[in-house]
C-alpha cells in the first residue's frame, strides 16, 4: 500500500462515509464521456449532447448537494439560553433546538412546569439546565447568569419572555399591565442582554434572537403600550447590531404576526373564550412556525445576519388587514 492510499484510506475511514476516492471519480467520469463521445459518432450526435450536459449537471448538482446537507445543521453541540421557556415559542424553541443537538439552558418563572419540560427533554442526547427566573428582576438576572457562566459558554440566547395585557383605550389603561409589560418586554430583554453580550463579546462570537411583533412595526388599535414596548425590542435589535459591528455577534429581530399560542389568554386574564375568537376562520401561525424560522435563522452561515424577520399567517397582510372564512 503506497503513503497516498493509506492516507486516503484513513482519511474514509475518519469521515465515517464509503464515498468513492477521487481518483476513482475521475476514471469513471472518463470512461462515460468516452462511450458518450462513441455514441455520439453513431449518429445521434444531438442526444448524445443532451446526455452528456445532463450527466455533468447531475454530477455538479450531487455534489452540491452533499455541501448542503454537510453544512445544514451548523448549531449542533452548541449552547443555547431561552428565556420564558415553559410555554408558546420558547417550548417551542426548546424542543426544535434540542432536535438540532443543541444543549439547553432553559428559564422561566414557573418551576413545576420547568421541571415538566426537562423531563420531556430527556430523550434527547443534549443537556438540558433549568433556572427559575423572572427576567423582572435584576439582581436575580445577575445572580442566575454569574451561575451559567460558571459552568458553561453561551452561543445563542433567545429573549423570549414577554406579553401582552390587556387591548383597551390608553385613557382607559390599567397602570399595573403597563408596568408589567415595560418591565418584562423591554427591561427583562436588557437586563439578560446586559448579561450576555460581554462575555459573547469576549468570545467573539454567538446569536441573539429577540422575539419581536408584527406590532413593533405597526400599532394596531388598543395596542398602545404592547406595541410601544415591542417597538422599542425592534429598535434594540438594531441598535445591538450597530453596537456589535466588527464582532462576529449577530442579532436577529423575529416579529410573528398572529400567533396561537397562551399569548392571547394572558391578554385576556384567561378568558379562553375571548382568547379563542382571535383565530376564528383562519389558520394562525403556530409556536412551531416561529421556532422552525429561529432554527433556519441560526443555521444560516456564519457571513450572514438575518436582522429582521416579519412573519405572519397567509391570511394576515398586517395587524388591521386579515381575512376570515365565513
Amino acid at each position: 500500500m503506497t503513503a497516498r492510499t493509506k492516507h486516503r484510506s484513513v482519511k474514509e475511514k475518519f469521515n465515517g462515509r464509503m464515498y468513492l476516492s477521487q481518483v476513482s471519480k475521475n476514471v469513471i467520469f472518463s470512461i462515460l464521456l468516452k462511450l458518450i463521445q462513441q455514441y455520439e459518432q453513431d449518429s445521434a450526435k444531438r442526444f448524445g449532447l443532451n446526455l452528456r450536459y445532463r450527466f455533468e449537471f447531475f454530477v455538479r448538482t450531487t455534489t452540491r448537494q452533499k455541501k448542503n446537507m454537510a453544512n445544514k445543521n451548523r448549531i449542533q453541540n452548541q449552547t443555547a439560553v431561552v428565556t420564558g421557556a415553559t410555554s408558546g415559542i420558547g417550548q417551542a424553541c426548546a424542543f426544535a433546538l434540542a432536535e438540532q443537538g443543541v444543549n439547553l439552558i432553559l428559564m422561566a418563572r414557573r418551576a413545576e412546569r420547568l421541571a415538566a419540560l426537562k423531563d420531556e427533554l430527556s430523550k434527547y442526547p443534549v443537556t438540558v439546565k433549568t433556572y427559575v427566573l423572572d427576567v423582572r428582576e435584576l439582581d436575580k438576572v445577575n445572580e442566575v447568569f454569574a451561575d451559567v457562566y460558571a459552568k458553561h459558554k453561551v452561543d445563542i440566547l433567545i429573549n423570549n419572555a414577554g406579553l401582552a395585557l390587556g387591548l383597551g383605550n390608553i385613557d382607559e389603561g390599567r397602570i399595573e399591565q403597563w408596568e408589567q409589560m415595560i418591565d418584562t418586554n423591554i427591561k427583562g430583554l436588557l437586563y439578560v442582554s446586559r448579561a450576555v453580550i460581554p462575555k459573547m463579546r469576549a468570545q467573539n462570537s454567538g446569536h441573539i434572537i429577540n422575539i419581536g411583533s408584527m406590532a413593533g412595526g405597526i400599532t394596531y388599535p388598543g395596542g398602545n403600550v404592547y406595541c410601544a414596548s415591542k417597538s422599542a425590542v425592534h429598535t434594540l435589535s438594531e441598535a445591538m447590531n450597530l453596537d456589535l459591528v466588527g464582532t462576529n455577534i449577530r442579532v436577529s429581530n423575529v416579529a410573528p404576526g398572529a400567533a396561537n399560542t397562551e399569548f392571547s389568554k394572558v391578554r385576556f386574564d384567561g378568558n379562553e373564550t375571548q382568547a379563542d375568537a382571535v383565530y376564528d376562520g383562519f389558520t394562525p401561525l403556530g409556536a412551531e412556525d416561529i421556532a422552525d424560522l429561529i432554527v433556519y435563522i441560526l443555521n444560516a452561515p456564519a457571513h450572514v445576519n438575518i436582522q429582521h424577520t416579519l412573519v405572519m399567517p397567509t391570511a394576515q397582510r398586517s395587524p388591521t388587514v386579515l381575512h376570515r372564512d365565513q
